[in-house]
């Protein structure tokens, strides 16, 4: 399991639809909303990391 590390504060915009099923998904796993948009934003990051320059791999992914 990974370390807990410092976190900043953003504003996103989703769908109605998104907001829907992800309470559900929390409602279910009660794992939070917040962590499944990380979780997320990591799988794009890891996907895209060759259009970043100098990445190789970024650090935490």
């Amino acid at each position: 399991m990974a370390m807990a590390r410092k976190k900043i504060s953003t504003t996103i915009y989703i769908t109605p639809e998104q907001n829907e099923l992800l309470k559900l998904l929390n409602q279910k796993t009660k794992v939070p909303v917040a962590e499944y948009i990380r979780q997320g934003i990591d799988l794009v990051l890891e996907r895209y990391k060759d259009q970043l320059p100098g990445q190789d791999r970024l650090p935490g992914l």
